[in-house]
């Protein structure tokens, strides 16, 4: 119960810091209600037009979410953009903490802030910063499952629980090869590994390797994606010879370290068929 308690409190605490810090939002934009993604298509014309006149109230201010389908996160994106170029470090700061507030607490939605990243910082800044803070918020996902989750983790997922220690046991002699595997090729999804690794021993330094390693071909192509999608206009920009090899040569990067990977774990790993409970079963491949 204790434990408890104090995860409720570690929450209630970075969800009020996370939203104080959005009330220090500087002024900004005002969107219309009916304004969309599409707004950069407006006739030049017009666009002159409806800067010259002035700021109607029935215009809705701009407000900060996190985004949960393309439109919204073009729209964020323009958003931070348009601070970026005189707030730059407050529009770091929430990003770094918005960014480590879902990891920390293994909410869904982490692949829209790396394509964020990509569209605000661009290619290397935002792989950097994205590969940076999936390390840093899965370590300290750890570190809360280590403090408080434990025994809720072992009760609510017992099986899988068992099935993961068995299998980091049996690959002591390589064990941040698996961790990497596991990455790579997951079995089981990469949130409930980071809130199982403490329980099944595996180190901290192993892990924190392991993940910024791991999820850099992941966090690569969702940045590119940010960048592309930043600098895409219409259908014909996607499509063209350009983007088209740009794509080819990311799925290509992206590959490589999983094959590598894939080759040495034939050799060396000790791993299992895919079953029905998510992880693996008991035929042997080696």
């Amino acid at each position: 119960m204790r434990s408890l308690v104090g995860l409720v409190c570690v929450i209630v605490a970075a969800s009020c810091y996370l939203y104080s810090l959005s009330l220090y939002l500087p002024a900004g934009p005002r969107l219309r209600p009916y304004q969309t993604a599409d707004k950069q298509h407006v006739e030049p014309a017009a666009a002159e037009s409806e800067q010259q006149q002035p700021a109607d109230s029935s215009e809705e201010p701009s407000r900060l979410k996190f985004p949960s389908d393309l439109d919204e996160l073009r729209e964020l994106a323009e958003l931070l953009q348009f601070y970026k170029t005189e707030h730059t470090g407050y529009v770091l700061l929430l990003f770094c903490s918005a960014y480590l507030y879902k990891q920390s607490f293994a909410i869904p939605g982490s692949s829209f802030l790396n394509i964020l990243a990509g569209a605000i910082f661009g290619p290397y800044e935002g792989l950097l910063l994205a590969c940076v803070l999936t390390t840093v918020g899965s370590t300290m996902c750890y570190l809360l499952s280590q403090a408080f989750g434990k025994h809720y983790i072992v009760n609510l997922f017992p099986d899988k629980v068992s099935m993961l220690q068995r299998k980091v046991e049996e690959n002591q002699d390589c064990l941040f090869f698996f961790l990497l595997f596991l990455r790579f090729f997951p079995m089981t999804p990469n949130w409930f590994l980071n809130m199982s690794a403490p329980i099944v021993n595996i180190p901290i330094t192993f892990f924190f390797c392991s993940v910024f390693i791991g999820l850099l071909p992941y966090n690569f192509i969702c940045v590119q994606t940010g960048v592309m999608l930043s600098e895409v206009s219409s259908l014909d920009d996607l499509f063209s010879w350009e983007r088209l090899l740009q794509l080819l040569a990311i799925a290509c990067m992206a590959l490589l370290p999983g094959a590598l990977i894939r080759h040495f774990s034939q050799r060396r790993l000790k791993l299992d068929a895919p079953s029905q409970n998510g992880l693996v079963a008991d035929k042997k491949v080696l």
